[in-house]
Parts: C-alpha cells; sequence; structure tokens
C-alpha cells in the first residue's frame, strides 16, 4: 500500500510539473518534450488504477505516434520564434478574451462537481466480473458514451485541421502541380508534328 502510495504521489508530481513545462517553454520542441514526458506518467497512474489497456493505448498511440510525428513536424517547421513574439501583441486580446472563457467553464465545472454514491463501490471493483477490463472498457465506451467519444474524435479532427492551417506557408517562386490543367491538356497544346522537306532540314 505504501509503494502505491508512493508510485501516485511520483507519477503525479512529475506530471504536473511536464505538463506545466509543455505551456511555459520557449522551444517547441522541448514542449513537446515535456509532453512526452507528462504521457508517460499518465500512463503510470492508469496502471496504478488498474487501467492498463489505457496506459498502453496513452504509450503507444499517443508517445509513439502523435508526440514523435508533433516533435517531426515542429522541427520541420523551422518556426522563427522571433515572428511569434512580434504576433504575441496582436493576438493578446483574443487569447484572453479565450482564456476567461475556459476559466468561467473550469469554475462552473469544478463548483458543481459533486461525487457520485456509487464512487466506493466501483472504486472497490471497477471491473465487472467475468470480463477483461478491454471488455468493459469497450461496453461503456460504445454505449453509454458513444456520442461524446465521437464528438472527442471530432474536437480532434478540427483540431488537426486548424494547426495545419495556422502553420500554411505560401512562398513565392514554388512551383505546384495543378491536377485539373493536366487533366484538361490537349495534345495540341503541348505537341507539335512538324513535316521536314526531304534534303532541306529544317529552319532556324
Amino acid at each position: 500500500m505504501i509503494v502505491a502510495a508512493l508510485a501516485f504521489y511520483l507519477f503525479s508530481i512529475v506530471a504536473i510539473i511536464a505538463a506545466l513545462n509543455v505551456i511555459f517553454q520557449k522551444n517547441p520542441v522541448h514542449s513537446v518534450l515535456w509532453l512526452i514526458l507528462t504521457f508517460f506518467n499518465a500512463a503510470g497512474l492508469f496502471v496504478l488504477l488498474g487501467a492498463e489497456f489505457v496506459a498502453m493505448i496513452l504509450v503507444v498511440v499517443y508517445v509513439g505516434a502523435v508526440a514523435v510525428l508533433f516533435l517531426f513536424v515542429v522541427m520541420m517547421l523551422d518556426i522563427n520564434i522571433t515572428m511569434m513574439r512580434e504576433g504575441f501583441i496582436k493576438y493578446l486580446p483574443v487569447g484572453a478574451l479565450v482564456g476567461g472563457i475556459l476559466f468561467v467553464e473550469l469554475a462552473i465545472v469544478f463548483g458543481s462537481w459533486a461525487m457520485s454514491p456509487q464512487s466506493e463501490a466501483l472504486r472497490s471493483a471497477p471491473v465487472p466480473e467475468g470480463i477483461s477490463n478491454t471488455e468493459a472498457l469497450g461496453n461503456i465506451l460504445y454505449t453509454q458514451y458513444f456520442y461524446l467519444f465521437q464528438g472527442a474524435g471530432i474536437v480532434l479532427l478540427v483540431a488537426m485541421v486548424g494547426s495545419i492551417v495556422l502553420t500554411l506557408r505560401r512562398r513565392p517562386g514554388v512551383r505546384k502541380q495543378d491536377i485539373s490543367v493536366q487533366n484538361n491538356r490537349r495534345v495540341q497544346d503541348t505537341l507539335e508534328v512538324v513535316k521536314v522537306p526531304v534534303g532541306k532540314g529544317l529552319a532556324s
């Protein structure tokens, strides 16, 4: 019991410190590395709760795919930190408004938070008898919380599209492929057949 409590406090403290560093780091690459550390500690907390499947998904999917993808994308973007700092004052009012709205929403959620009377019974026996942890999680996720699960997927999709749009840069002088122009091109526009008289050659 003491070992489990010590492990919980260790994972929790490191996860909080890593999460704060994700926000406050000036270098985006360092932020992604701290994010990976946060995922690992969150996976450790899930293992302590008996949700080993969720911990495995967190490590395999988020650390192995999403976080590493973020790291490579950030490294390839070659972000200009000076330009980002110049736009900070410009977008500060909008950012403050969004942050204020999120703070009010969190205050409302935590203000109305209440523990379920069945929480103690569920904590003592989190998995129903006769089925595995993964099967119990799937039954709840795809039945009771199906719409919330799909909504979370849509939110992640919008966030991904928004990040692509925000980092899209148009560079002058770069030749791009236009599929419609290529498909509509005719042979007469690209190929000219010249009949050369015998013995005269081509006129310059």
